[in-house]
């Protein structure tokens, strides 16, 4: 049976450092880290997340501004506050909760936010930097950075001679993912939808990295005997077996199946989950470091 990493676990460990290191540069250079959240529209999910990540940076000794606007916000409104933002020195992160309401526009608003203060590391420079292996100029997308954790913490810093396999290609996890796998020195296949006879293209992977948005789509006979397999699927399914209407969360990984044959395996929930929110305080705090010129600390 294979070991089942607690997310919640690792998530903790990594806040904890966080908190550390803000309080050492509040002390040694008296700066607060500041992350700024604004949302927009009154969506429940939005808020709730937002909610989430607010609590969390007061619990790390951040400054946390959120900033609500209406749903009638325009594209121009929103774009002035996120200018008012860059140019605020004692914010160091900034977020806009994605999505937003109809007719906004997300990719101007994203583009615009600094690439120093783009704590989602979803700035094409921040992307641009990952792809050239710049990992220390830039800041990595939150769900990668926090499954790569995962990685290193079972395979160590140097993944050479490991075969990893993503599947998924989207530009929020897929493509930064195999960009983060191959600084470490993986030899790292992308699968897709396109991909001709996927089960054996997973069954060769060390790694196997799960994307798709496709319930228990990864199955058994897909895995490599005592492989590493992270799942970063969140898919609601219908549970009968709970009673009517109801409903569970399951990843892209059939996990009763495959925690059979891999060594190392994260659930859903629980898994990847819990670290989205924790590499967000740590893209802040290092932002916080460069911005008064400081190395960033290692918080992972």
């Amino acid at each position: 049976m294979a070991k089942i990493i607690d997310g919640k676990r690792v998530a903790a460990s990594v806040i904890v450092t966080v908190k550390e290191a803000a309080a050492e540069l509040e002390r040694g250079k008296s700066v607060k880290p500041g992350l700024a959240v604004v949302i927009v529209g009154d969506d429940p999910a939005s808020q709730t997340y937002v909610l989430a990540k607010s609590r969390m940076a007061k619990e790390c000794g951040f400054a946390s501004i959120q900033h609500t606007l209406p749903a009638e916000t325009t594209q121009e409104e929103l774009a002035a506050l996120v200018k008012t933002l860059n140019e605020d020195t004692s914010v160091h992160g900034i977020l806009v909760q994605l999505p937003l309401p109809k007719p906004l526009k997300s990719d101007p608003v994203i583009q615009a936010i600094l690439p120093e203060k783009d704590v989602d590391g979803l700035n094409v420079v921040n992307a641009g930097k990952l792809a050239i292996g710049n990992l220390a100029g830039g800041l990595v997308s939150c769900t990668p950075a926090g499954a790569m954790v995962f990685v290193k913490r079972t395979h160590g810093e140097d993944l050479s001679g490991l075969s990893a396999v993503v599947i998924g290609r989207s530009n929020l996890f897929g493509k930064p993912m195999a960009m983060l796998l191959l600084a470490a020195n993986a030899t790292v296949t992308v699968a897709h939808s396109r991909t001709k006879d996927l089960a054996s293209v997973c069954r060769n992977a060390d790694i196997l990295v799960a994307a798709v948005g496709c319930p228990e789509l990864v199955k058994a006979d897909w895995v490599k005997p005592g492989a590493t397999l992270i799942d970063v699927g969140i898919n609601r399914v219908p549970a009968p077996e709970n009673g009517d209407g109801k409903s569970k969360l399951v990843g892209d990984v059939a996990f009763e199946e495959c925690a059979k044959v891999a060594a190392v395996i994260t659930p859903v929930p629980g898994g990847v989950g819990p670290m989205t929110l924790a590499m967000l305080m740590a893209n802040t705090v290092i932002a916080a470091y460069r911005s008064v010129g400081q190395a960033a600390p290692d918080v992972c």
